[in-house]
Order: structure tokens, then C-alpha cells, then sequence
């Protein structure tokens, strides 16, 4: 790794010495169905819906044949739960009938599942699998953006090949999880707290936010 590679993941590690999943299961099945419930939404929300629904569905077979309503009803309060509620209900049934009720380790067989898509695959698995890779959500995607990682037009696909290009395999999931952390409790869409940043140096939007504070005095 070069030195500012270094540094910035010497830090996360310091920040966040032992990152790891906010969302909670306890099987692949549930992980799959918290991660997708994840979008759009916090995991703190996720949290306060999953453990009835894990009550009354515990697994593939029993949530395919659920009803929606109930589904609904259930998650209804965190975001798109509409939708939501109709990939549970689609995914359970395409893992009955395909795959004995149990998820898939192949990333690209999990994303031909409903509501399934590249950072849910990597998040399941990463966590349930092994499988090294740096899942671009919201978070990882504007810490990327302000370090230089990624150009702010870049998809969360080339920003999850840059990093994954860039940083060795064998951290992929921890670095993950550390950014995540680092964008939620630091590096903010909205006042992000630059004076307990170490990295003020390399970031964009402080160099702006520099600039522009300059002028105006």
C-alpha cells in the first residue's frame, strides 16, 4: 500500500478496532433478509422490525407462503416497505424452490434473487461467506468521494473496483465495515466533524469548505 493508504487505514483501525455488522441474525437467511431490508433506511430501524418478523417467518419456506399484508404491516415502519415486503416474499420463494431454502454462497446467484443487488450480495457474502469485498453504500461511497478514492460521477460499482484494486484483499471486510463507521460517526453527509479528523489533509470537502470560508472572511 502506498503511505497515504497506510495512514488512512491506520487510523479507521484505531478509530474502529473491532467493526462489524450493526444489523442482527442469527442465519444466512436472516442476514440476507436484514441487509436487503437495509436500504434506504438505518440498521437501528432494520433492528426494531426484524425480530418479530424472524418470530413469525424463520425461514424461506415459511416466509413464501406468508401474507404480504401481514409482511407490511410488520415493516412498515422503515422505508419503501411496499416493496420491500414483496422481494421478502419473492427471494423466500425463489430460495424454496431453487435452493432447499438455504442462501446461495455465489454472489452472482444470490443477485438473481428479488431485491438483491451488488451491495446486498457483497454484504451476505462477506459476512455469512467470507468473501472478500468492499460493499459501497452511501457512506463508503462519500468517504471514497472526499479522500480521492473515487470521482464524485462514479457509480458504486467503479468505487467498490477502485478500492478493491487499491487496497489488499485481506482487509476488503474489515475496511468496510471501518468506513462505514468512520461515515457515519465522523465524516457526515451534513456538518461532518472536521476538527477530529485526522485526515483533513487529503479531503476535498475540507479543502472547499477551507476556501470558501476564506473568502467570505
Amino acid at each position: 500500500m502506498k503511505s497515504d493508504d497506510l495512514e488512512f487505514v491506520s487510523y479507521l483501525r484505531r478509530l474502529f478496532p473491532d467493526p462489524g455488522c450493526a444489523l442482527h441474525f442469527s442465519n444466512p437467511f436472516e442476514c440476507l433478509c436484514a441487509v436487503m431490508l437495509s436500504a434506504q433506511t438505518t440498521d437501528a430501524s432494520v433492528n426494531k422490525v426484524t425480530p418479530e418478523l424472524f418470530r413469525k417467518y424463520p425461514d424461506a419456506f415459511v416466509l413464501s407462503k406468508a401474507d404480504i399484508h401481514d409482511v407490511e404491516n410488520i415493516i412498515h415502519s422503515i422505508g419503501l416497505y411496499h416493496a420491500k415486503a414483496k422481494n421478502l416474499l419473492g427471494l423466500s420463494k425463489a430460495l424454496a424452490e431453487r435452493y432447499d431454502g438455504e442462501v446461495p454462497s455465489d454472489k452472482k446467484l444470490m443477485r438473481e434473487l428479488p431485491g438483491v443487488g451488488v451491495k446486498t450480495s457483497n454484504v451476505v457474502g462477506a459476512i455469512c461467506f467470507g468473501i472478500p469485498a468492499i460493499a459501497v453504500d452511501t457512506h463508503v461511497a462519500r468517504v471514497s468521494k472526499r479522500l480521492g478514492y473515487a470521482h464524485d460521477e462514479d457509480t458504486p460499482e467503479q468505487i467498490e473496483a477502485k478500492l478493491e484494486k487499491r487496497f489488499p484483499e485481506e482487509i476488503h471486510i474489515p475496511l468496510h465495515y471501518q468506513m462505514i463507521l468512520f461515515g457515519r460517526e465522523v465524516c457526515h453527509a451534513v456538518k461532518p466533524e472536521c476538527g477530529r479528523c485526522e485526515l483533513t489533509s487529503r479531503c476535498r470537502y475540507f479543502k472547499k469548505a477551507s476556501s470558501i470560508k476564506g473568502r467570505k472572511s
